[in-house]
């Protein structure tokens, strides 16, 4: 992969990964700033060297890094929007599990009967199996992932304890008061004050509240000697000069933004892989119309985090077999606009945002979210909108299967007959596919049997045991073997784990 050769520092990628959370969290944008600048400051209020100030700040940054992971089975729990679930559950996760239930409830809203009966089954004591398993999950890909960011062991380690408290009461493990890393109990405390401020609801009650209970008492005394901070704004520059010194530097900028691909995409299991095919189709597309080395590695990149606002739109959309209502399709046209809302707070990441934002922009000014036309369009543009489209085509949606190759070139050919799609762009991506099509297929990763690499994309796909048997013409038991096997020999213990490492290893999609 090719070097980045301009200047991205590491606190400014997390920080853009950060929005892309708050998005997936159902939170606000800047959320997450907040809770890293005022976790940083009751860091420096507890004395904390700059190492340990370091993995705070990153910690803040990410803790929810894997909250796509076994999202698309909490959205069919909760009636398809887990956005909306997550936000009410922000509020009330460290305190007293009844009130939290009853509280929950009321965020819900007699109106939502699914989410209320969603409230109800998380909160009681019979469904902490399937939490500690969303949970568990949650944790093991936010690790993966720092771990391909090459972030400390410090940072990695306390991601795996991102929902524990101090009484012990939390997820997934039980871990309580010093075992669990200090950057995890300094930046839960500091998200929920920030959620507080900004609900209009009094910290201090929650301190009191929670003190000693799901939060470190010596943690909670810091945070009331930095209160003429609590209602601070997200100030982008006041977030990376809180970072101590030295500052880290991205030297690879292509690896860093397949984390933020493999992160979108393993939201829905009908999109896992969608992204880095996208890029590399595009950049293949790109060399062939001509752009040179560096047009041909932006057009990578703008394929990599193209799809990002995704993670802001409910899965009960993405997911849906049926077709969408006005109303749904509102929300799929505002996913464009939400991945450029992200990139454009970084100075260096902003023209990549406007890219990456156009690759459903068509050139008749039907597209979305501009609405622009062809004079608006650049050959970058269309490279990049052919390219989705055919990646989309010949993959299976939730609505239809995967279309073949052929199948897919007539339908974009009628998308430029009508004026939609550029001509050179699409006979540019057609080209490159049938280049992809031709490459020799990949060694299998970690001695993985050609059966393992079959169950493992099925898992990627979140089909059950049963249906992989099904699937495969083999017994549940045989197939429960195989997913023991895979497990072991590629390190991890969740599915959503599992489908991190399938998108890393470019084996779906």
């Amino acid at each position: 992969m090719a070097l980045f050769t301009g200047r991205l520092r590491l606190a400014e990628l997390l920080a853009s990964l950060s929005l892309a959370t708050d998005l997936a969290t159902g939170t606000p944008l800047g959320h997450g700033l907040r809770t890293c600048l005022l976790a940083v400051r009751v860091a420096g209020e507890m004395g904390l060297g700059p190492e340990q100030v370091r993995s705070v700040h990153q910690v803040s940054l990410l803790r929810f890094l894997g909250c796509t992971g076994e999202v698309s089975e909490l959205a069919r729990v909760v009636g398809g929007d887990e956005l909306s679930f997550n936000f009410a559950m922000a509020h009330v996760l460290n305190g007293d599990p009844v009130e939290s239930l009853k509280a929950t409830v009321r965020a819900v809203g007699p109106g939502k009967p699914p989410l209320r009966k969603a409230a109800l089954l998380l909160g009681a004591l019979s469904d902490r199996d399937g939490a500690t398993r969303t949970l568990s999950a949650h944790c093991e890909v936010a690790a993966m992932l720092a771990s391909r960011l090459g972030l400390g062991e410090p940072v990695i380690g306390a991601l795996q304890h991102a929902y524990e408290r101090w009484d012990g009461k939390g997820l997934p493990n039980g871990t309580a008061g010093e075992a669990i890393p200090l950057e995890i109990r300094i930046s839960s405390v500091a998200r929920d004050i920030d959620l507080a401020v900004h609900g209009n609801r009094d910290p201090m009650v929650l301190l009191n509240q929670r003190r000693g209970k799901a939060y470190d008492p010596r943690v909670v005394d810091a945070f009331d000697g930095i209160r003429h901070h609590w209602s601070g704004e997200a100030d982008w520059e006041e977030l990376l000069e809180s970072e101590p010194d030295p500052v880290s530097q991205v030297d690879d900028l292509d690896h860093a933004l397949t984390v933020l691909a493999d992160f979108v995409d393993l939201k829905s299991p009908w999109t896992r892989g969608h992204s880095r095919r996208v890029a590399d189709l595009a950049k293949t597309a790109a060399h062939q119309a001509g752009l040179g080395l560096e047009g041909a590695n932006r057009l990578h990149r703008a394929g990599l985090v193209h799809d990002l606002g995704r993670v802001g739109v409910e899965n009960g959309i993405w997911d849906k077999p049926g077709p969408l209502s006005v109303d749904e399709w509102e929300k799929v046209m505002l996913h464009p606009y939400l991945t450029d809302r992200v990139l454009s707070r970084c100075p260096a990441l902003q023209p990549l945002g406007e890219l990456a934002s156009r690759h459903h922009e068509r050139l008749d000014g039907s597209g979305y979210h501009r609405q622009v036309g062809a004079d608006h369009l650049s050959v970058g543009d269309n490279i990049l909108a052919a390219a989705d489209t055919l990646v989309a085509l010949t993959s299976d949606r939730p609505h239809r299967g995967a279309v073949s190759l052929d199948g897919a070139v007539e339908a974009m050919r009628d998308d430029r007959d009508a004026g939609r799609l550029d001509s050179d762009a699409v006979a540019w991506v057609v080209a490159a596919a049938g280049g992809e099509l031709e490459r020799p297929a990949p060694r299998n990763p970690d001695g993985l049997t050609d059966r393992e690499v079959e169950v493992l994309r099925l898992i990627a796909r979140e089909h059950t045991n049963r249906r992989i048997a099904e699937r495969l013409y083999i017994s549940p038991k045989t197939v429960g073997r195989h997913v023991e096997n895979i497990y072991s020999k590629i390190g991890v213990s969740t599915r959503a784990g599992a489908s991190v490492y399938a998108m890393e290893h470019r084996l779906v999609g």
